[in-house]
């Protein structure tokens, strides 16, 4: 999507939000990505977690794989008084993944690697807490790289028969050394190499706590603190980690909770019918 499209949907916003309405763009799902609208001047909390907002109100929502039905939102004005909204998250239908020939040690991992395994849980989860209030997510979404999807978000992997935890990304398979780009503007918070599972992996932060990531990179062409712009090229599609053959995972994350990163290609799609409370 690019970013004339997304600023239509801000203009659509200004003119149909009133003080008293709320607005949620997107699917209503579990693993999905919407854009809300709360109006200027007010406080936007979800579940009694206050969100960061733009100027306008403007401000980002996702649901997790397993997210239950019921959320609240609550919208605070700064001069006083509030409006509470319930809405429900509808289920969806997931995968399953049946994932041969993945290297022993990477499915069952020894008691030398719990350490290594450690360090990666540590890096990405400090790497996800670095959130700015800059919304270089206006830029729009543009997919990463072009090839094959070979694995889709919240699909119950079983690797080498044994039950693994769900797909917290996309995997996108194409010919080991081909570009990868930044889906969107933003700051790179993470440029890590050779992690347990991830490989070489890079994290974007695009603002109000919304990352993308890539892992099982080749190469990397960014370090941490850099500035991207949408189609920057960051590296090149590997074999790092944990793989079974070359190929980019690309995820999606909100205030550290993983979505489908197919729902930010979708936005133009799916912004075009808003829910309003």
């Amino acid at each position: 999507m690019n970013s004339k499209y997304l600023f239509s949907i801000f203009s659509f916003f200004l003119i149909s939000t009133n003080a008293n309405s709320l607005e949620l763009c997107g699917k209503v799902n579990q693993g999905e990505f919407l854009i809300g609208k709360a109006g200027s001047d007010k406080q936007v909390y979800l579940n009694d977690e206050q969100l960061i907002t733009s100027p306008e109100g403007f401000f980002l929502l996702a649901f997790g794989r397993d997210e239950g039905n019921t959320q609240n939102i609550k919208i605070v004005e700064n001069l006083g008084g509030e409006n509470s909204y319930k809405f429900e998250v509808a289920p969806t239908s997931w995968d399953v993944q049946n994932i041969k020939g993945v290297p022993p040690r990477k499915v069952t991992p020894s008691d030398s690697d719990l350490e290594a395994i450690e360090l990666e849980r540590k890096v990405v989860r400090t790497a996800l807490k670095d959130i700015s209030t800059t919304a270089f997510w206006r830029s729009g979404f543009v997919r990463p790289v072009e090839g094959r999807v070979s694995g889709k978000f919240g699909g119950q992997r079983i690797m080498n028969n044994i039950p693994k935890n769900p797909h917290q990304g996309m995997d996108i398979a194409a010919k080991e050394g081909t570009p990868v780009k930044s889906t969107a503007d933003g700051k790179v918070v993470l440029a890590y190499p050779d992690l347990f599972y991830s490989g070489n992996v890079i994290i974007i932060d695009h603002g109000f706590g919304l990352q993308t990531i890539y892992a099982h990179l080749k190469d990397m062409n960014v370090k941490r603190g850099d500035i991207v712009k949408q189609g920057d090229v960051i590296g090149s599609v590997g074999k790092t980690g944990r793989v079974t053959g070359p190929h980019l995972h690309w995820g999606a994350s909100l205030r550290n909770v993983r979505f489908n990163p197919q729902s930010l290609l979708d936005m133009e799609n799916n912004h075009k019918k808003c829910l309003k409370l």
